[in-house]
């Protein structure tokens, strides 16, 4: 299995907007061969640290690398991208292994 973390930045007060479009593609994305989770998730209310109020953070857990490559790869994926890439500041994605 496939761990990843993805750390997706806004720009200042557009994070609604890209989660937004972010939801409206999980059903594709849960759909695809070896996705076992995919979810966004924010800073619970008075955490410290927090990423912040334009961050939010992917969940994701992969059958395998080849599925997430696929997924990386997929259309719904690109049409995605190309939605909110003008909405976005800083990405940062972690592919990991379970310890």
């Amino acid at each position: 299995m496939i761990h990843v973390l993805a750390i997706l930045t806004a720009q200042p007060g557009k994070r609604a907007e890209v989660l937004e479009a972010f939801q409206a593609n999980v059903p594709a994305v849960h759909a695809e061969d070896g996705c076992i989770e995919y979810t966004a998730v924010i800073d619970v209310e008075g955490a410290d640290p927090a990423f912040g109020p334009d961050t939010f953070v992917v969940v994701e857990k992969w059958e395998s690398l080849a599925a997430l490559k696929a997924h990386a790869a997929s259309a719904h994926m690109a049409a995605y991208g190309e939605k909110v890439k003008h909405l976005m500041a800083d990405r940062a994605v972690h592919v990991l292994n379970p310890a």
